[in-house]
């Protein structure tokens, strides 16, 4: 065995650095115009949300980002129960309720929570304590839905305990994404200029002193907010009402406008037909247990047609984008009819719509509340694809972050019927057992000792399986292998041990 002469350890690990995502802000930013004074007191119907959030090191999974703390003003919707957006409560370390006059304080607790729809309902920690601090509360009820046109009124209370009303107009309303990438919920845009002195990462939002919806940012360029929708927060209410929350259902379909012509044409569609092209259809999702296929046209759902734009008529909102027929309109275990055409010809289908688990996708889209899965082999840092690590490589991340992680996030359907979770080498901490691999990086692991690494699991079996020999690591690229000497291995994984790292691995 070749002496062992180890190395400092650097935990800034050479790889891609992640940048701080700042799509997310405060929902005031800065003062634009005088608000209007509250004309009733409400702050009977608020509190205060304060919370202390620790995020993990998408690049050093073995540790915990610094602590930051976020605070918000949120409504009170019930008996002891609180409502705002989930991005606030996100990997939370502690939260607490305020009484919107600052003198008063309780621990809270997550009831239900969908980061999605970015919602998240919120009771006491201590049932005795919540009696005490929620006594005298007044609960908002919640509005009528909204017209396009219609006044809404933003609540702000200041540190002094001065409560304001921002009158806006609602200017459109359509699915929009509000927190996580491609979760798409129907969202009022609504024009209002906002008072940065109360400034609040989230706001309640009113229609006539009812609840309409919650403010999830504000540009105070353009003087736009976005505000969760009457719809959605109504359909979240009562999903989570049972204490069983089962969230927002999905048809699991990838599509395509037919606008073009020549596309019509090649799909045998008519003239005065609409439809969608499914692109793609995600494994075991209710699209594929129903039996639609790639190649199919979707016309309509649930004998509501779908235009080539993919647009629907809503009786009140007018015509709205079709997501809103299966995520703002039915619950899970919901049956919907869908009216396809496949290769010209007309077909009807009935689909059982059910929610798409992260657990279950090949690339979760987030991690939150969740220590990520990795392994520390010799040096070698392994982890398993999420999103979160994707959008680490900054604001551009779909065109920074590596073409082979990439690839396997946008077309799952090429890798998820072999692997569960794809497994990769992260970054290299340059030791005794690392030596001519430093630079390596980003790499797709395939097989470790001869077996199929199909997630962190079957990764640490395989190197367990292969004691006291040479390890054998395969790459899917170039059909790069690698090859670690496991007393060497052994002996640096002990080092690194005695520097600061309580664990070499985390599978869960």
């Amino acid at each position: 065995m070749r002496p062992l002469i180890f190395l400092t350890i650097s935990f800034a690990l050479a790889a891609c650095k992640p940048t701080e995502n700042s799509a997310s802000k405060p929902a005031a930013q800065e003062s634009v115009a005088p608000e209007v004074a509250n004309p009733a007191d409400v702050k009977s119907s608020v509190v205060r949300i304060n919370s202390t959030q620790q995020t993990w090191n998408p690049w050093q999974p073995w540790e915990k980002n610094p602590p930051n703390k976020r605070r918000a003003l949120a409504a009170i919707i019930g008996p002891q129960r609180v409502l705002t957006t989930s991005e606030l409560t996100a990997d939370s370390t502690y939260l607490e309720f305020e009484s919107a006059d600052g003198t008063r304080f309780t621990p809270a607790k997550v009831i239900a929570v969908d980061y999605e729809a970015n919602l998240v309902l919120l009771g006491p920690a201590n049932e005795a304590e919540g009696n005490a601090f929620f006594e005298d509360t007044v609960p908002f009820e919640i509005s009528a839905p909204s017209k396009l046109g219609g006044t809404l009124e933003i609540v702000q209370v200041e540190e002094n305990g001065v409560a304001l009303l921002t009158p806006g107009t609602l200017q459109s309303i359509d699915l929009s994404a509000s927190f996580m990438p491609g979760q798409s919920f129907l969202t009022y845009m609504v024009k209002a200029s906002m008072q940065s002195a109360a400034s609040s990462y989230s706001l309640p939002v009113l229609r006539e002193g009812k609840l309409a919806g919650v403010l999830m940012s504000y540009d105070s360029k353009d003087q736009l907010c976005e505000v969760a929708s009457t719809d959605i927060v109504s359909r979240f209410l009562k999903e989570a009402s049972d204490g069983d929350y089962h969230g927002f259902p999905s048809l699991g379909v990838v599509i395509a406008r037919t606008e073009d012509s020549s596309f019509r044409q090649w799909l045998k569609l008519n003239d005065d037909h609409g439809g969608l092209y499914i692109k793609s259809v995600r494994k075991r999702a209710a699209a594929d247990l129903a039996g639609v296929k790639a190649g199919d046209v979707l016309l309509s759902v649930d004998g509501l047609p779908i235009d080539r734009r993919g647009y629907y008529q809503h009786p009140v909102y007018g015509s709205l984008s079709w997501g809103h027929l299966i995520r703002g309109e039915k619950s899970v275990g919901d049956t919907v009819t869908l009216s396809l055409l496949r290769e010209g010809k007309p077909l009807e289908i009935k689909a059982t719509l059910a929610r798409e688990e992260e657990k279950n996708l090949l690339v979760p889209n987030q991690l939150f509340d969740k220590a990520p899965n990795y392994l520390l082999k010799g040096g070698l840092v392994f982890q398993e694809l999420s999103l979160p690590i994707l959008q680490s490589f900054g604001k551009e991340w779909t065109t920074l972050a590596p073409l082979n992680l990439l690839d396997v996030y946008e077309n799952p359907d090429k890798y998820q019927d072999s692997i569960n979770r794809v497994v990769f080498l992260s970054g290299v901490i340059p030791t005794p057992a690392t030596v001519g691999y430093e630079r390596l990086r980003n790499l797709i692991v395939h097989k470790v000792n001869g077996k199929t690494v199909k997630d962190m699991k079957s990764l640490i079996e395989a190197f367990n399986s292969n004691m006291n020999e040479l390890h054998s690591i395969e790459f899917d690229e170039e059909n790069l292998n690698v090859y670690l000497d496991d007393a060497v291995t052994t002996e640096v994984d002990t080092q690194i041990l005695k520097r600061g790292i309580t664990r070499l691995y985390r599978a869960e």
